[in-house]
């Protein structure tokens, strides 16, 4: 079936392609329709635009889901603190992760319990209402300098940040959804924020290793069903040229494929961040994503440049890309799968939902909504219209 199928069709077994795309609003027209069902679009990336209230929600997913089979897969960037795309309406406001790092200096073990309900109220209310996968935890380490991570970092040491993700991670995964760690190989020593500039790390490689990178050292990697790289140079850190860590084989080939075994998704951050344009245009960014070993290629919040990459062709995909994009499936089977009334009478989720709102009560950081901090900031008003 071509991707031109009309509206109310399903384009069945297509695999799913390496980009990630976003939407303009609360429902789809018939040009987003025609694009999501374009072989080379593997998923889509909502953001506070796209959320009215429960309802209308679960609608939406189940729209995106019912275009193709298998159906193409709907992420969020949803951490909590500013970075919460859903709020209101079927969603529980969760706490900056910084708020786990304070309670973890009061009581280790509280602070454990806290990061698993926080993960599982992530997962269970985002699966509720038909969402795939979030791009949490955050893994960069808290060294009190960095404009993009702030509160949204766990801690300042390394074993504590490690501690809390695989915590969160853990109940992300009991309420059946993979967790997605960023920003590969950290973020948090750069001032500059990759959304406006381009930050430069100017550390030794022993330096990030011994230090940020050790949460990716972790066992936790293991439960990790994506990383995402940070649009950072690291200056000295990496031999010869360097690249951002996204478009580096380096950092993406040799360290976390191969000396670190990380064996799931790669997820570029939005190539349309100031930090990814040091490659280029569209086109040739999303080569040098794919080039130095990136998956799936996120464009967020300017439909012209996914058009000009539709149009003048995406770089072809590895088999072992395309087959690690296949098996990212929907969340696993629950009760309340796509059902967010039935989400409302789980006792394990009233539990963990109870738990999260006592953190949230005591968090003290900055909750200001929508930060660019985050993946794609939201699209402006004045974008240039879908392709």
């Amino acid at each position: 079936m071509s991707a031109s199928t009309s509206a109310g069709a399903v384009a069945a077994g297509l695999p799913r392609g390496a980009l990630m795309i976003d939407v303009a609003g609360l429902e789809l027209d018939d040009r987003e329709r025609e694009r999501l069902r374009d072989p080379r679009v593997g998923g889509v990336i909502l953001f506070a635009r796209n959320y009215a209230d429960s309802e209308q929600l679960c609608a939406l997913a189940a729209e995106i889901h019912a275009l193709r089979s298998p159906p193409l897969v709907i992420a969020v960037d949803h951490e909590g603190g500013r970075v919460q795309r859903f709020r209101g309406d079927g969603f529980t406001r969760l706490p900056a992760m910084r708020a786990l790092g304070a309670l973890w200096e009061r009581d280790h073990v509280a602070a454990m319990d806290a990061a698993h309900a926080a993960g599982y109220t992530l997962a269970a209310e985002l699966a509720a209402h038909g969402v795939d996968l979030s791009f949490a935890p955050v893994l960069d380490l808290d060294h009190g300098r960095s404009r993009a991570i702030g509160s949204r970092a766990f801690h300042r040491d390394a074993a504590v940040v490690a501690a809390l993700a695989q915590a969160l991670a853990a109940g992300m995964a009991e309420a059946g959804m993979g967790a997605v760690g960023k920003h590969f190989p950290g973020h948090g020593h750069v001032e500059a924020d990759s959304h406006h500039d381009v930050p430069v790390d100017e550390r030794a490689f022993d330096a990030i290793w011994e230090d940020d990178l050790a949460p990716y050292r972790h066992r936790l990697l293991r439960q990790l069903a994506g990383v995402m790289p940070a649009h950072v140079v690291y200056a000295y850190a990496e031999p010869g040229e360097p690249s951002p860590a996204g478009f580096s084989r380096f950092w993406l080939r040799e360290i976390l494929r191969e000396r670190l075994g990380f064996k799931g998704v790669i997820f570029s951050d939005d190539l349309n961040m100031a930090g990814a344009r040091v490659a280029g245009d569209i086109v040739a960014r999303a080569a040098a994503a794919v080039n130095a070993g990136c998956d799936m290629l996120l464009v967020c919040n300017r439909p012209d440049l996914v058009a000009e990459l539709l149009a003048r062709g995406i770089p072809e995909t590895s088999a072992a890309s395309r087959a690690r994009i296949a098996a990212l499936g929907a969340p696993a089977p629950r009760p309340w799968r796509a059902d967010p009334f039935a989400l409302e009478l789980h006792e394990p989720y009233l539990k963990a939902r109870e738990n999260v709102l006592a953190l949230a009560a005591m968090d003290d950081g900055d909750n200001s909504a929508l930060a660019a901090a985050s993946i794609g900031a939201e699209r402006p008003a004045d974008a240039p219209p879908s392709g």
